[in-house]
């Protein structure tokens, strides 16, 4: 197949109406998640914490409630529907590698911006289905394995520390992204009326910045991991946010981190409704 006829087909998958409605329950999920997070980083906050404080905690909350096990299920499916959308997206920008100058710079950072999403979306349809199906794991400890064994890699050290600083440097373009209100330019709202609007770019001016420095503290752990050797240190969204109840004011500081978290959640439930800018 070639390049030209790939990327149709990949423009007729992505504006499949049923891909499009499937991506649209999937971002509510998306928002769920971050919506479930940012309550169990409230309760943390002020005594009341008893799930972790990350994606886990968040699946094994909803996992709990009636009908929660079928409700992970859409979930999952509306995640994998996202990263089918996110893949997509990769073979529509595929034609555009060959492409000279703005236009050639376009469709790779738009490709690499949709294969990240891909990985994160059906990481986390990946877990939805393990907690719906009984075998979810602390994510903590996960991540503390994961890093173990990297450590034992050749580099693996600095491949540790260098997903750290990446990590560091997406939550820095999230607060970016949030405080210059660059992810109006993502979502068409030509159709949007101007309170509607003013929510949207509310909930982003506030979501982005607290998105971006959860995931900056989780780099950092990451990246103190790799200093220390110490892969206890990488303890992932939960310690993160562990270190952020620590901190001088500690409760009122994560209390402004999970209204971030909620914000953005609160962002991709109106994402849902509005397509996005291309």
């Amino acid at each position: 197949m070639s390049v030209r006829s790939a990327g149709g087909v990949a423009g007729q998958a992505g504006n499949s109406d049923a891909l499009e409605h499937l991506a649209r329950i999937g971002l509510i999920a998306y928002g769920l998640v971050h919506l479930l997070i940012a309550w169990l980083a409230l309760q943390l906050a002020w005594g009341g914490g008893g799930q972790q404080a990350d994606q886990s905690g968040a699946l094994a909350t909803l996992a709990q409630q009636p009908l929660g096990k079928p409700l992970l299920w859409v979930l999952a499916l509306g995640l994998l529907a996202l990263a089918v959308w996110q893949a997509a997206e990769v073979l529509r920008w595929r034609s555009g590698w060959s492409a000279s100058g703005k236009a050639r710079t376009k469709a790779v950072r738009k490709s690499g911006r949709a294969v990240v999403k891909a990985v994160i979306y059906l990481a986390l349809a990946v877990l939805a289905i393990r907690f719906a199906t009984g075998g979810g794991q602390n994510s903590s400890s996960s991540q503390q394995q994961t890093t173990a064994g990297v450590f034992g890699w050749p580099a693996g050290r600095w491949l540790v520390g260098i997903a750290g600083l990446v990590l560091i440097g997406v939550g820095a373009y999230h607060v970016h992204k949030g405080v210059t209100k660059r992810f109006l330019k993502e979502i068409d709202l030509s159709d949007c009326p101007p309170a509607a609007t003013r929510l949207v770019t509310r909930l982003g001016q506030v979501g982005f910045p607290g998105k971006g420095v959860a995931l900056a503290l989780v780099g950092g752990l990451l990246v103190w991991a790799a200093v220390t050797f110490d892969p206890a240190k990488a303890s992932g969204l939960d310690g993160a946010l562990h270190t952020v109840l620590q901190a001088p004011a500690g409760p009122f500081l994560l209390t402004l981190v999970a209204l971030g978290i909620a914000a953005f959640g609160a962002f991709c439930f109106v994402r849902a409704r509005y397509p996005e800018r291309t």
